[in-house]
């Protein structure tokens, strides 16, 4: 763990170095360590509330109420222009809990995992309220997927599990917190029924951001699930699903935009232009590309774009690098860790070996074969030869050792 000196923190919360003194021997920093007569204060420290002015003495002693009925704080209208992400957060220094959360979500987006990780382990260490627990449990599940690590991963989910819920509303942001994890590994199955038809009212209106993002993810799944044979559906096949799946994102991404909600736009808009590419639509993908990144650059949420490159590489690098080279590098990087430790965990998981070192192209090809195309409607989508096509489906079951009808099980 990273540490401040006392001076160090005073310069970042705009405090004098007696009071931060002061506040140490008192006892209200936590994870502050005295070294003879100084004192080490951990980084992710929050600045403690102050109990002399009349806000602080009506908080000081409460357990305070996150400012939003939802763990997902990040994408609800506290976030509601881009730019303003750690404007947002210092806004919230009045609510330990909401700040530490809201940073850490934010943090996630940016593709900073180890703060995450220490921001998750903090909230859920310090007997936290159920919204922040909640979020909390999110957190780590989000960094083992990035780690690769399942006893992480299980570990989030019992920490879930184990909120303090007080009513069915708490049990149902609970039930969809979960599933909310499982979608990240496109496991469908956990989503409450009520949910799966697009019902929102067991939930308070300030998860219905979130909400929308999660139902668009169980949309695609579900329909990436029918296109590639694992999930029947009578009378649908192939990307027929998929091709209707646009229907219900964009009115939900007219709403995101009325509404402000910076991030929910963001995952919104990505999904949606994952639905288009799938479908062999690449102009209205780039259309909600393009305005994603508008969204997403100005305060650098390039964890979030980096999620997206299994299936848009391509037409991400296409519209971000001469937009900002320098993004684009950082994508990149953020890519390789997300999806190495995506396959690993995932693999682990499903007890199966999923392959991670296929080039872009061939998993573009592999994924179109999983969707049942033909050898000639792949080559027409990709742009490649029909020779070449057949050369890079030999190499996927090479290095796979599946057959064509298997392939959804590496990607």
């Amino acid at each position: 763990m990273e540490y401040l000196k006392i001076d160090e923190a005073a310069k970042k919360w705009g405090i004098g170095i007696r009071r931060v003194q002061i506040l140490c021997s008192e006892g209200k920093i936590e994870g502050a360590i005295r070294f003879g007569r100084s004192w080490m204060i951990p980084k992710d420290a929050l600045k403690p509330l102050d109990a002399r002015t009349k806000a602080g003495r009506a908080l000081a002693n409460e357990d305070m109420p996150m400012p939003r009925k939802t763990p997902f704080l990040y994408m609800s209208d506290l976030y509601n222009t881009p730019g303003t992400a750690d404007a947002a957060a210092e806004s919230l220094a009045y609510n330990h809990e909401a700040q530490a959360l809201f940073a850490a979500e934010v943090a996630y987006s940016r593709g900073e995992i180890d703060k995450v990780y220490d921001s998750a382990n903090y909230l859920l260490r310090k007997h936290s309220g159920f919204f922040a627990v909640i979020g909390g449990g999110m957190l780590l599940a989000m960094c083992a997927i990035w780690k690769g690590d399942i006893d992480m991963w299980r570990r989030a989910k019992i920490h879930i599990s184990e909120a303090p819920a007080k009513n069915d509303n708490d049990r149902d942001v609970m039930q969809l917190a979960i599933s909310a994890v499982d979608i990240m590994l496109y496991n469908v199955q956990s989503f409450p029924k009520w949910f799966q038809t697009g019902c929102f009212t067991p939930l308070h209106k300030d998860s219905y951001p979130a909400a929308k993002v999660y139902y668009a993810k169980f949309l695609y799944a579900v329909a990436y699930s029918v296109a590639t044979g694992v999930m029947k559906l009578p009378g649908a096949e192939g990307l027929y699903v998929m091709t209707s799946v646009p229907y219900t994102i964009e009115p939900m991404i007219c709403w995101a935009d009325e509404q402000s909600t910076v991030m929910s736009e963001i995952y919104l808009r990505m999904t949606c232009a994952a639905v288009y590419h799938n479908c062999g639509n690449d102009k209205e993908a780039v259309r909600h590309i393009d305005r994603a990144l508008e969204l997403a650059i100005p305060d650098k949420l390039y964890g979030t774009i980096a999620e997206y490159c299994r299936i848009l590489y391509a037409l991400i690098e296409r519209r971000l690098a001469p937009l900002d080279e320098d993004a684009w590098n950082e994508v990149k990087r953020l890519h390789k860790i997300y999806n190495d430790g995506w396959t690993r965990l995932n693999g682990n998981i499903k007890g199966q070996q999923i392959i991670a070192k296929l080039s872009d192209q061939n998993r573009v090809v592999a994924r179109l074969a999983a969707f049942k195309l033909s050898d000639a409607e792949i080559a027409a989508r990709t742009n490649m030869s029909l020779s070449g096509v057949k050369q890079a489906i030999k190499i996927i079951k090479e290095k796979s050792g599946l057959s064509r009808d298997e392939f959804a099980a590496i990607l």
